[in-house]
């Protein structure tokens, strides 16, 4: 399955980025798991993060944000078969998940839940 990897990127950061970075490293880390199980993992700051930089957005919070961000996980998760939601606050990625629901996708709420998958993170 094409599955979409939903979790807290910028929450709870303040904007700081070393803080946003370490949450990107979390959502990454469920990434080879779900590889190794035969999946193929995807994740919205892929692709909107590059975006960004090619918008000249050079912080959170601009402009730029707002139309790339959200946006560009909205059209991959609409490619996806399921949304793995790591735990966390995170109003994007509860949106994926009312998304993925109302479009009749699984939600999974950790590796164990998802087909072939190893129960634990790599550390």
């Amino acid at each position: 399955m094409l599955i979409l990897i939903a979790g807290p990127y910028r929450s709870g950061t303040n904007d700081d980025p070393a803080l946003m970075a370490a949450n990107l490293s979390r959502l990454e880390a469920a990434a080879l798991p779900l590889f190794r199980a035969g999946h193929l993992p995807i994740i919205g700051e892929w692709v909107a993060l590059p975006l960004l930089r090619l918008a000249g957005a050079t912080r959170p919070g601009e402009a730029a944000y707002d139309e790339i961000l959200y946006p560009a996980a909205h059209r991959l998760l609409a490619h996806c078969e399921a949304v793995l939601r790591l735990p966390g606050p995170s109003a994007g990625a509860d949106e994926d998940v009312r998304l993925a629901r109302a479009w009749g996708l699984p939600v999974y709420y950790g590796l164990e839940q998802v087909p072939g998958c190893e129960p634990k993170l790599p550390s």
